[in-house]
C-alpha cells in the first residue's frame, strides 16, 4: 500500500513542476512579443489620425425623408342669391353659419332699384367650407357664384424668412448700442434701430393677416328680394284743362298747317302754272281777229 501511494504522489510533484515550466517558458515567449509590440507602438498623433479617418470612412447615416410642408391656400367665394323672404333667408343663414364653426365679420342691408339687399361677408375653417357653400346654396336661386384659390406657400415662407432675417438685424444694432461710447454713434445706431423694428412690424402684420386668410376662408354673400312696384294712379283732369288744352291742341294744329303753305310755295306756284297751261291746251288755239265790222 505504500508503494502505490508513494508513486501517486511522485507523478503528482512531477506533474507540478513540468506545469511551471510550460508557463515560465509562454511567459519568456510572450514578454518579448509584447516588447515587440510596444516599440512598432505608433505616436498618439498618428492613431488619432486613423481614428479620424475611421470616422471619415464610417458611411453616414442615411437622413430621414423629408416631408413636404402643408400646403398653404387662401380660399374665397362670391355668392349672389335671389331669395322669396329676406328675413326667414336671413335668420336661416345665421344658423347655417354657427353649424359650420364660422362667424359673420360684416354685414349691410339696402333697399334701392326695386330690391331689398343684404351683403355679408363670412369667415369659415376651410374644412367646412364647400359644406357651407353648399348649404347656402339652398337658401334661394344662385345667380352668381365665382370660387378663388390662392397658394401662398411660398410667400409665407419668403415672408417668414425676412422676418427672422430682420429681427437678427435688430439683434446685432442692440449690440452695437451696447458697445457704443460716443453719443452720435447712440442716434446713429438707435435711429436704425427705429427703422428695423418698423420693418418687423410691417413684416409681422403681413404674416399675420396671411395667417389668418389661411385659418378663415371668407365668402362674400349677397342675398336680395325683390320689392313690389306701386303702380301710379291715372291723374283726374278738370273739364276747364281739358277744355284749355283742347284750344292749345287746335291753335297749334293751325299754325303748322300755315307754316306748312308757306314751306311749300314753290310747288303752289309750279301747280298753277301747270294747271293754267292745260286749260289753254284743251281749249285749242284762240280764234283769229278780223278786221272787218
Amino acid at each position: 500500500m505504500k508503494y502505490p501511494l508513494g508513486v501517486a504522489l511522485g507523478l503528482t510533484v512531477l506533474l507540478s513542476s513540468c506545469s511551471h515550466a510550460n508557463e515560465k517558458m509562454e511567459a519568456s515567449e510572450r514578454a518579448p512579443a509584447d516588447a515587440n509590440m510596444m516599440m512598432a507602438a505608433p505616436p498618439q498623433a498618428t492613431r488619432e489620425d486613423d481614428a479620424m479617418a475611421e470616422v471619415a470612412t464610417m458611411p453616414l447615416p442615411v437622413p430621414r425623408a423629408v416631408v413636404a410642408p402643408s400646403r398653404l391656400l387662401i380660399y374665397h367665394a362670391d355668392l349672389r342669391l335671389k331669395v322669396a323672404s329676406l328675413p326667414r333667408a336671413s335668420a336661416s343663414l345665421d344658423s347655417l353659419v354657427q353649424r359650420n364653426g364660422g362667424y359673420l365679420s360684416a354685414a349691410t342691408e339696402a333697399r334701392a332699384d326695386g330690391e331689398w339687399r343684404q351683403a355679408m361677408t363670412i369667415r369659415v375653417v376651410p374644412a367646412r367650407f364647400q359644406a357651407l357653400m353648399a348649404a347656402l346654396g339652398g337658401l334661394g336661386t344662385v345667380e352668381e357664384k365665382k370660387l378663388t384659390t390662392d397658394d401662398v406657400t411660398a410667400q409665407h415662407a419668403d415672408v417668414a424668412a425676412r422676418l427672422n432675417t430682420k429681427r437678427a438685424v435688430e439683434k446685432r444694432y442692440i449690440d452695437l448700442l451696447a458697445r457704443a461710447k460716443k453719443i452720435s454713434e447712440v442716434l446713429e445706431v438707435e435711429g436704425k434701430i427705429g427703422e428695423v423694428r418698423e420693418e418687423i412690424e410691417s413684416t409681422e402684420s403681413r404674416l399675420k393677416t396671411m395667417n389668418d386668410e389661411v385659418a378663415y376662408s371668407t365668402i362674400s354673400l349677397t342675398c336680395y328680394q325683390l320689392l313690389p312696384q306701386p303702380v301710379p294712379e291715372a291723374p283726374v283732369v278738370s273739364f276747364a284743362s281739358r277744355m284749355v288744352e283742347s284750344f292749345y291742341t287746335g291753335w297749334t294744329l293751325l299754325t303748322g298747317l300755315l307754316i306748312g303753305v308757306v314751306a311749300i310755295w314753290p310747288f303752289l306756284i309750279f301747280g298753277g302754272v301747270a294747271w293754267w297751261a292745260a286749260r289753254r291746251w284743251r281749249r285749242g288755239p284762240l280764234p283769229a281777229v278780223s278786221g272787218k265790222d
